[in-house]
């Protein structure tokens, strides 16, 4: 992890660190392709080309931001998905195994 994605989910909760954690080894998981991360706009985000990932740390939930989540959206009805396709996790919420699926169609459209 970079230091300055590091130091910030540092500032967040341990609960909220341990689910972003839980997300980030997912990203890494889902392509076999170099990922670049870096805080854009202060956000966590992970690129591959022109394809990128976004994890937005709040109070007690992430917002996953990715193009592949608007394909998933069925599968993630038990999820809070905004109409531009942005996902809400709470930290009390398990992640949902489709996510692989979503990080691999975000990464696959290297735009």
């Amino acid at each position: 992890m970079t230091e300055s994605v590091q130091e910030y989910i540092n500032h967040y909760s341990l609960e909220v660190q341990k689910l972003y954690m839980q997300l980030r080894t997912l990203i890494y998981d889902s392509t076999p392709q170099d990922i670049e991360e870096k805080l854009w706009a202060k956000l966590p985000s992970y690129y591959v080309g022109g394809a990128f990932v976004r994890l937005i740390p709040f109070k007690k939930h992430i917002n996953v931001e990715a193009s592949g989540i608007a394909l998933y959206r069925e599968e993630l009805s038990d999820y809070k998905v905004t109409p531009k396709g942005m996902m809400q996790i709470r930290t009390d919420q398990n992640i949902p195994p489709v996510l692989i699926k979503v990080f691999r169609e975000t990464f696959s459209q290297r735009a």
